[in-house]
């Protein structure tokens, strides 16, 4: 079945404004500018850790020849190791 929204009987949509609308047209506006403190690493100059361009690229061509393997008990290891340290981060903090 098809619907012709060009019937006759088709009405105009009700505007409504919802109290979220209401509430975010009396927001200020946000800004995309960023400003950096000067503690921050990159306004510091704090260099990115280094990236291994050949063991990138080996990957990509293991996983597009399939011969990539998953080894899913050292990612359940690094993630609970890290979940860890930050437990213990914020239990010092």
């Amino acid at each position: 079945m098809k619907i012709n929204s060009s019937s006759s009987f088709a009405s105009p949509p009700l505007r409504t404004t919802t109290a979220a609308q209401k509430t975010a047209e009396n927001l200020p506006r946000v800004s995309d500018e960023v400003i950096l403190s000067s503690s921050s690493p990159i306004a510091q100059g704090v260099e990115r850790p280094p990236v291994n361009a050949a063991k990138i690229q080996e990957i990509k061509e293991a996983i597009s020849q399939g011969r990539f393997r998953i080894n899913p008990e050292s990612i359940a290891d690094g993630l609970i190791e890290t979940a860890k340290d930050l437990v213990n981060s914020q239990r010092k903090a």
